[in-house]
């Protein structure tokens, strides 16, 4: 299949979270099931955080062979290991800890502890994906999840700023970011659109904004988000607050989607 966006709405964030986490479980399975693993790259922020908490509650979730599945990160703040305001630490409180995945198969981004600096870090990340790439730099990323910033930012990839034009690198070292912390790791846009499968979840009216001028085929350099396109396909998961200034025809209700439908992609 072509590579589509699709959006799809739900009524609010809690809502919102529960049915990305179900359709998460389901297609892991399916994938781990044909593939024998699966890779997924993780986000932050509420509503990121939001859905691997809502993966942790369903009742499907023992149903994922956890120990087949590769966790690797978008982006990371460059804080010390164990600071509550990590990515991987939030994660890990959410879903991780409490799920058999194999340790090795875990991979997050580096602390500012670890006695490396912040390029050091990005570079030894960069080398790390592309020692578990079955080709090129990168692995295979079955879903890529992604939150989106009020200005459109993704990751840590912030409008007007370089790192959203890397197109030679893999991981680029973020400093000054206008959301703090200053210095963060983030994966590059060719990295995360070569997943066959972009997930942004969406939430709140703040977002409105930079949504619509996403599907509308913003610069890329002004909306970062615009530029999101995975192989196969892109999906904008929102609740109706974001989606306000969504156009009506771009939207498929989320009551719409059926398992069969993902299992084709």
């Amino acid at each position: 299949m072509s590579n589509e966006r699709r959006v799809i709405l739900h009524p609010d964030k809690e809502a919102l979270a529960a049915a990305v986490a179900a359709r998460f479980l389901t297609k892991i399975v399916d994938l781990i099931d044909e593939f024998d693993e699966a890779s997924v790259a993780l986000t932050g922020g509420t509503m990121g955080i939001a859905v691997l908490a809502a993966i942790n509650a369903s009742p499907a979730r023992d149903s994922v062979d956890w120990s087949r599945l590769n966790v690797w990160w978008g982006d990371e703040r460059w804080l010390p290991a164990g600071d509550p305001d990590r990515n991987e630490t939030q994660a890990r409180a959410a879903l991780l800890d409490h799920v058999a995945l194999d340790p090795a198969r875990v991979h997050p981004m580096g602390a500012s502890d670890a006695g490396l600096s912040l390029d050091d870090a990005a570079d030894a990340y960069a080398a790390d994906l592309a020692l578990n790439a079955r080709r090129g730099h990168v692995p295979n990323l079955d879903i890529t999840f992604l939150g989106m910033g009020p200005d459109g930012h993704i990751a840590s990839l912030f409008p007007e700023r370089s790192g959203i034009r890397e197109s030679e690198r893999t991981v680029i070292a973020v400093r000054n970011s206008p959301k703090p912390p200053p210095e963060r790791l983030s994966l590059t846009l060719p990295v995360l659109n070569s997943s066959a499968r972009v997930w942004l979840v969406v939430a709140g009216a703040d977002k409105a904004s930079a949504l619509g001028l996403t599907l509308a085929g913003a610069s890329i350099n002004e909306v970062p988000a615009a530029g999101i396109e995975g192989r196969r396909r892109t999906l904008f998961f929102v609740d109706a607050e974001a989606a306000a200034e969504v156009p009506e025809n771009l939207i498929d209700p989320g009551q719409f989607w059926t398992r069969a439908d993902d299992i084709a992609d």
